[in-house]
């Protein structure tokens, strides 16, 4: 792939003074920059389904037909994301598809019938579902960078522009503002703000194409300390953007944790405030806080998610969150009072909250170091989430049509049972290769901003004999020092 014209400066991989590195500075907070915004975007248009609902003039399951189209549109791209992320990268992937996610919402405002609207709703979906796997593959590669856990971190972005997009909703909804109003506007904010984005993240490497014994593992395998991770996807083929993949079971395991995660997220995004408001019979200005407080909870827990995460191991922090998100659900379904329903799925997103951050951690980290690996892996794994994303909605939309919305959200319990048994079957930390949260005096080394650079930088790593940082954080882990517990 063609080198990327922006300009970088150099991005170091040692951990001595990296959060003082201006580049990668700007690259975190432009990566959570960009999951904020997302976020914003989806709820301020997801808390005013009421008000959807009502311009419309139609049935819950009508309305699940724009969840489905968006769905629909999300699973499409996320098919293609592995050969787009192989072929032109996530950075280029994300210039262009976020700018396009803030007109997209701005259709969805001005659509002005129900094919309309699932017709705007199927553009969003094609297009936040590039952005979708393109930024969590730059927060895969940013975890390498730092030699540590920082996905909940950048899922925390999207909760807090979810709950910053949720409560402007349920403002507009308190004064009367219609859906066109409310909905358009936030979107004409978010396009300076994507325009700003473009020029914050993290370049590509190795080259699209290339297999990892081609680039950075083969020619710093050579050199000491190298352990080799036996769960990574293997890349094959050398031309770029069509090179086949092999993805380790364990991918697919991953995957369906994210399906059960945003299967229960979109049950509570797309259906929380019709329920308070229908079902339990709380006013609309109040039934909006049900979603903007479940993503209050979602931001709370993903703040101290990556601390949790680099304590106690994936599996059994999944196995945790998939029992505290069954606690909130069966409580939700339980109440009868509109403080009960608000406080059930504050408890859903403390319990949720990392489900869907750490199954594309341990997807990018069983993907290896090759991004191109790494990317085909998130974008199987974003296929499959947003298959669960979907179906849920529109299960429980018809659920409701043929009995009622409190016997459909009922459903999702068996979804969060799902999480805590299926984490058993994800592999210890030790067995992939992610980054040691001490890696064992790593070698300082620059990573430009060129892709092909990068490529060059490795191969003479390899000729010198000298193991490059990544390599030696793989054998820390491999040895013991600094592993993580599973």
């Amino acid at each position: 792939m063609a080198a990327d014209p922006a300009s970088d400066a150099a991005l170091p991989t040692d951990i001595s003074g990296i959060d003082r590195n201006p580049a990668l500075r700007r690259a975190r907070l432009g990566i959570a920059g960009t999951f904020a915004l997302a976020g914003g975007l989806c709820a301020v248009w997801t808390v005013r389904v009421p008000a959807l609902k009502d311009k419309l003039a139609v049935s819950d399951g009508q309305l699940g037909l724009i969840v489905l189209a968006f769905g629909i549109g999300g699973v499409m791209s996320m098919g293609l994301m592995g050969r787009l992320v192989a072929r032109y990268g996530s950075r280029r992937l994300l210039r262009l598809a976020v700018p396009l996610c803030t007109l997209a919402v701005a259709a969805i405002g001005l659509a002005p019938n129900l094919p309309a609207v699932v017709a705007a709703g199927f553009a969003f979906g094609v297009v936040f579902g590039i952005t979708d796997v393109a930024m969590n593959t730059q927060a895969s590669l940013l975890e390498q960078r730092y030699a540590r856990s920082l996905m909940a971190g950048m899922h925390a972005g999207w909760s807090l522009g979810a709950v910053t997009g949720g409560l402007l909703g349920a403002v507009a909804a308190k004064a009367d503002l219609g859906f066109t109003a409310s909905v358009v506007t936030a979107a004409v904010v978010g396009v300076p703000v994507a325009l700003w984005l473009r020029g914050t993240y993290l370049p590509d490497a190795p080259p699209a194409g290339e297999s990892i014994g081609e680039s950075v593992g083969e020619s710093a395998g050579k050199g000491p300390g190298k352990a080799p991770n036996k769960a990574a996807g293997k890349v094959r083929g050398k031309r770029p953007g069509r090179a086949r993949v092999t993805l380790p079971l364990a991918v697919y395991v991953a995957g369906a944790i994210a399906f059960c995660g945003y299967m229960i997220e979109g049950a509570v995004a797309d259906w929380s405030g019709l329920y308070l408001r229908d079902t339990i019979g709380s006013a609309e200005a109040v039934a909006a806080l049900a979603y903007p407080l479940f993503e209050a909870a979602t931001a709370l827990g993903r703040l101290t998610g990556d601390r949790i995460t680099n304590r106690f191991g994936a599996r059994a922090v999944l196995s945790a969150s998939g029992l505290a998100a069954g606690i909130g659900l069966a409580l939700a379904v339980a109440a009868r009072g509109t403080a009960a329903g608000l406080a059930g799925f504050f408890l859903v997103g403390l319990g949720a909250c990392l489900i869907v951050p750490l199954a594309f951690s341990v997807g990018g980290a069983l993907g290896g170091r090759d991004p191109a690996t790494a990317g085909a892996a998130i974008a199987r794994i974003g296929a499959m989430a947003y298959t669960g994303l979907l179906l849920g909605p529109v299960v429980i939309g018809f659920i409701a049509d043929a009995s009622t919305l409190r016997t459909g959200f009922s459903t999702t319990l068996v979804l969060a049972v799902a999480v805590a048994l299926g984490a058993r079957l994800l592999p210890g930390r030790r067995h992939l290769d992610v980054p040691a949260a001490h890696p064992a005096h790593p070698a300082p080394a620059e990573v430009a901003a060129d892709e092909t650079d990068v490529t060059d930088q490795a191969q003479r790593t390899g000729r010198t004999g000298q193991a490059d940082p990544t390599d030696q954080m793989e054998a820390a882990n491999t040895t013991g020092a600094g592993k993580l517990p599973g």
